[in-house]
């Protein structure tokens, strides 16, 4: 990896973003990937205890969806296999949601509200209590904070001539972002097809060397910022480690 990379966000949201990385090597690229799937730590409910449930669904089933629901995980807050307590009790005729969910610190909580865990009948009551422990996506993939998470070559486009008289015109669809004069333009701007763009046009499309246009999205457990940073902040950790194995 080269010491002068650059970074570029096209689009930036807290929990969906794209961006632009120029300097970087096609293994580091998917090092990145990788870390943000499977070397983050987040929150999951792992450990349930039931109390009542009186509903039609079977204990474990309601334990397999507590344990899919996203929760907030401040980075640097907690340590490996740090646990928190969730309860949640509510009795029908009513649905409980993710967002009944009280947890016994303030700093986590469901980072959807609206999530259906079940739909309780007059007389039916769910009463949990429920243990979020810490860990990475290479555990669960309930621990996953990236739930989509890619990446592609940036390209450039040339426009090297015009097109023959009466030819018909096929559709010339590409994917992700391109550069042209400086300018970063995502191809979902003109449909994907150059020929929207470069109309009557013929183009050629290159991809551009060690330059890579990431898509993020999170499910909600901590921001896309915080996840790249914690990615590429285990890379570099298991970096150092190997390289004092070496030096032993």
């Amino acid at each position: 990896m080269s010491e002068d990379y650059e970074v570029e966000f096209i689009e930036r949201g807290d929990r969906d973003a794209t961006f632009l990385v120029r300097g970087v090597s096609p293994a580091f690229a998917n090092g990145i990937r990788r870390a943000m799937l499977a070397d983050v730590p987040t929150l999951s409910i792992d450990e349930v205890r039931v109390v009542e449930n009186s509903s039609v669904m079977f204990d474990e089933q309601i334990g397999l969806r507590l344990g899919l629901i996203p929760l907030t995980t401040p980075p640097g807050e907690f340590e490996a296999g740090d646990t928190v307590t969730l309860a949640l009790d509510v009795e029908g005729p009513d649905t409980a949601y993710s967002g009944d969910l009280a947890s016994a610190d303030d700093l986590v909580s469901p980072a959807e509200e609206n999530v259906p865990i079940i739909d309780l009948k007059e007389g039916q009551r769910l009463e949990i209590e429920a243990d979020a422990v810490l860990d990475t996506g290479k555990s669960h993939a309930k621990h996953q904070g990236g739930v989509a998470v890619g990446y592609r070559h940036l390209q450039r486009v040339e426009v090297v001539g015009d097109s023959e008289e009466f030819e018909q015109a096929e559709p010339h669809v590409i994917r992700g972002v391109i550069e042209e004069d400086g300018e970063l333009i995502p191809a979902a701007e003109f449909g994907n097809d150059l020929t929207n763009r470069y109309e009557g046009k013929e183009v050629e499309v290159h991809d551009v060397p060690n330059a890579f246009v990431f898509s993020v999205e999170t499910d909600g457990s901590m921001s896309v910022e915080d996840l790249v940073l914690a990615a590429t902040e285990s890379i570099h950790d298991r970096a150092d480690d190997l390289e004092d194995a070496v030096q032993l």
